[in-house]
């Protein structure tokens, strides 16, 4: 009967958070055609030619505001507001929502938004949120802030064409959920919160979906890359830790396998760059989900493959949690796999800019 009603309640949360993403973005839509939009003239960054609002960051908080509300209401305030880890984590996502709503309005400074970014993973370190990896707790708090800006800025870079952020988003929360599924788990508020976040992705992508009607916008890649970067600290990086069941290349490898949509297209985009004298932080038509237009895809078949990439790194991360050992020779085998398939990624480099297939989608050249 409990399991019953915990799976009753998971069904409210999630179908609650669909509805509701649903009718905000739709108001939204309906009443809004400016708020996100800099400059309707100025799409060198943006994939689409057509201006767009980007408001699906805000559904994303709110959906999370009224998730929050509703478990301290049906659950008890205890778990909510007496949880130091979880409060810390509340104020970094809303410094996080605050970040990128600034930045959809005003386009600030690089440097100021590192900052903030830093002052993110700060916060997770003070409230006890860190990654525990390594025996050193400062190497730790390092590694923690660094974790959280990398994925901030990650989730921000992958959202550059129509649905890739957003289906990223959702296979690495289902990752998640899978790893974290046993019945203890499904009264936990992480578990709820995961399951609403997820709910008002699924929503969003009904806007998202090319040829899209909105954009996640700053507002939304931040919300999210800090949501990624606590839960998959606390289910990925610090996986079996209570258990003694653990080893750092079993939980890297947990990590990199989970964020592999990510990771690879920023480590391409990053190198790429790096090697044409370029800062890495310039936006530009030059990631993996462009080039995969300039081979032939278009817009919705590259989607497509990222709906496969994500199912297939999804189904490896429940492996790698359950079923291979921390000291596992196989796990060595899936950073060459990586390493492998970045190559192969790397290969489908055009040589020359493709400025047919921009002019194509009547997109403005780089300069």
């Amino acid at each position: 009967m409990e399991t019953i009603d915990s799976i009753l309640h998971i069904l409210a949360f999630f179908g609650g958070t669909f509805f509701l993403s649903l009718v905000i973005n739709t108001f939204f839509l309906r009443f809004s055609r400016t708020l996100g939009i800099r400059n309707k003239n100025q799409l060198e960054i943006r994939w689409s030619n057509i201006s767009k609002p980007s408001l699906g960051g805000i559904s994303f908080y709110i959906s999370y505001l009224m998730s929050f509300m509703f478990y301290a209401i049906i659950f008890g305030e205890q778990d909510v507001f007496h949880n130091e880890a979880l409060l810390g984590f509340f104020f970094s996502i809303f410094l996080a929502f605050l970040l990128g709503l600034a930045d959809d309005a005003y386009d600030i400074k690089p440097l100021l938004k590192l900052l903030a970014q830093i002052l993110c993973g700060v916060l997770l370190v003070l409230t006890g949120n860190e990654i525990q990896l390594f025996t050193w707790p400062i190497l730790n708090s390092i590694m923690t802030v660094f974790w959280v800006v990398a994925v901030m800025n990650s989730i921000n870079m992958l959202d550059n064409m129509d649905g890739i952020a957003t289906i990223a988003s959702i296979f690495i929360i289902l990752t998640m959920l899978g790893i974290s599924l046993p019945f203890y788990f499904l009264n936990n508020v992480d578990f709820f919160f995961l399951i609403a976040i997820l709910g008002s992705l699924v929503s969003f992508l009904i806007f998202n979906w090319n040829p899209s009607k909105m954009f996640m916008g700053d507002t939304g890649s931040q919300f999210l890359g800090m949501f990624l970067a606590y839960y998959s600290i606390k289910l990925l990086w610090n996986n079996g830790i209570e258990e003694n069941e653990y080893s750092i290349l079993s939980n890297l490898t947990l990590v990199l396998v989970t964020f592999f949509i990510p990771i690879l297209d920023t480590t391409f985009v990053t190198i790429r760059r790096v090697l044409r004298g370029q800062s890495p932080l310039v936006g530009g038509k030059d990631h993996t989900t462009h080039t995969l237009f300039y081979k032939g895809l278009n817009d919705r078949q590259v989607a497509y493959v990222f709906i496969i990439l994500g199912f297939l790194s999804c189904l490896l991360a429940l492996n790698i949690a359950k079923f291979i050992p921390g000291d596992s020779l196989v796990l060595v085998l899936f950073w060459v796999f990586f390493i492998f398939l970045l190559v192969v990624v790397f290969k489908l480099i055009p040589k020359e800019p493709f400025l047919e297939k921009v002019n194509e989608k009547n997109l403005p050249q780089e300069d």
